[in-house]
């Protein structure tokens, strides 16, 4: 259970994190032009989400496996 809710956690910031304002405004890639214009690559935050999706995918695939076996 405890995976289940890690991977739900992780999936829930992964997908929507990319889209806030703390995405763009973190200081530690202020200094690094290059760095900060790849992290604000729409197809960069867009893959990000993706692998949140993933995440929430695989915790309800996971929950499905537990509920079958009871």
């Amino acid at each position: 259970m405890l995976s289940v809710s890690s991977s739900v956690l992780v999936g829930l910031i992964l997908t929507v994190a990319p889209w806030t304002a703390l995405w763009e405004a973190h200081q530690l890639f202020a200094p690094h032009t290059v760095l900060r214009a790849l992290l604000m690559n729409p197809f960069l935050r867009g893959a990000v989400s993706g692998l949140g999706l993933v995440n929430l995918v695989l915790a309800a695939a996971e929950v499905h496996d537990l509920l079958r076996r009871d």
